[in-house]
């Protein structure tokens, strides 16, 4: 992974965090239900960009090095899986 996008995704791990503890405390508070489902929602959506960026950094540094270093059929492979876990 390339250090730009190690730096990005690790600050928007962090964004994630705190995102999290703020609805433990809505919940603690006991406010009202649409508003937190609202930021669980921003939450998915964080995480949905944090997998794009992981996805992005994987396909520009490990899948080039592996098919240059002649792995063609294993990244594929890895590849594939990933497709089925994300369905």
């Amino acid at each position: 992974m390339t250090p730009d996008i190690h730096a990005n995704a690790i600050k928007r791990l962090a964004y994630i965090e705190g995102h999290l503890q703020g609805v433990r405390k809505m919940l603690e508070e006991d406010r009202y239900c649409v508003d937190i489902l609202k930021q669980t929602h921003a939450i998915r959506k964080a995480i949905e960009k944090l997998e794009t960026l992981l996805l992005d950094g994987h396909l520009r540094t490990c899948v080039v090095d592996g098919i240059q270093k002649g792995k063609a059929e294993q990244i594929i492979e890895e590849l594939r899986s990933l497709y089925t876990v994300g369905r």
